[in-house]
């Protein structure tokens, strides 16, 4: 069915004269009564019946208008809401880790929509585990994630990575533990203490692992826990020592907080998209907004798995 004939179908319900509507619609009367017809002849009923000179619809033709009216209204609406995404409107799907919840991507959202106050912008904030936001990436559940740089294992979902910041790693230690009164410490001295560790589905796991790859030696790990949370909230009750990125959280349990003066190393967060997935502009200019920010002090490139 033709679009066209029931755009010219409506016009006609409203003016009920062929010549005013031809005219209305920019189109000859004769291709108006054309289409008319031909849309007739594939419903198998008449819509119209002549009263005079103008034009009246039969009780088919007023069933047939609502139809009409209601697929047309869906339509425009579809269409309008298309443009208004073109336009660089729209929604933009985050997914991140929780830590960076609390001051990183807040102040980037917010800072992106005073740089745009002519968009209309909604965000869905989201967080999880790099494991949990790689899956629902590649699932289509996000547009952008900001997590560890993805395992070898996700190779295959062809994302790009582009590292965008830094987070420091720490030691946290129970407030009572030997070391609870040092502000500093090299992780060497921490090997005699049993950790709780990050488990393998986490990716900040690579991470505490290249610690201490770069120290040369292994850590004796008592248990193994995917949310940084948890592990701070089972260190503060004596179930061991832990490395986890800093946050605020960390001020308000019973533990204490050392820096890593030995080995050196700060975490990269990396801002990850699917090149499998369609970035709506909206989600473009957030990117680009993002990666104009200076939060590396220097040019790292992108990085694609």
């Amino acid at each position: 069915m033709n679009l066209y004939h029931l755009r010219y179908f409506i016009e006609l319900v409203h003016t009920r004269h062929y010549t005013k509507a031809a005219s209305r619609l920019g189109i000859t009367q004769p291709s108006l009564s054309h289409a008319i017809s031909q849309l007739e002849n594939e419903l198998g009923i008449p819509l119209f019946e002549r009263i005079g000179r103008n034009t009246s619809l039969t009780r088919f033709g007023e069933e047939f208008l609502a139809y009409a009216e209601n697929s047309l209204s869906i339509l425009d609406n579809g269409i309008e809401s298309l443009k208004h995404s073109a336009r660089g409107n729209g929604l933009i799907r985050l997914g991140f880790l929780r830590p960076l919840g609390v001051e990183f991507i807040p102040s980037l959202a917010a800072g992106f929509l005073q740089q745009h106050p002519e968009l209309d912008i909604d965000f869905i904030f989201r967080t999880g585990s790099t494991s949990y936001l790689l899956d629902g990436l590649a699932a289509k559940d996000y547009d952008l994630i900001f997590s560890s740089q993805a395992p070898e294992e996700y190779k295959e979902y062809h994302l790009t990575s582009e590292p965008v910041a830094y987070q420091d790693l720490v030691v946290i230690v129970p407030k009572n533990h030997p070391l609870a009164g040092r502000r500093s410490v090299s992780l060497e001295e921490t090997l005699p203490y049993p950790y709780i560790y990050f488990a393998k589905g986490a990716g900040i796991r690579s991470d505490v692992n290249e610690l201490f790859r770069l120290l040369g030696e292994k850590p004796s790990i008592a248990y193994e826990v995917e949310e940084d949370q948890v592990i701070a909230g089972l260190v503060a009750r004596n179930f061991g020592i832990a490395i986890v990125p800093y946050m605020d959280l960390l001020l308000r349990l019973d533990v204490q907080i050392l820096t890593i003066t030995n080995p050196v190393y700060k975490r990269k967060i990396y801002m990850v998209s699917s090149a499998n997935s369609y970035l709506p502009p909206a989600v473009q200019l957030f990117r680009e907004y993002v990666t104009e920010q200076d939060f590396l002090g220097e040019d790292e490139g992108k990085i694609v798995l």
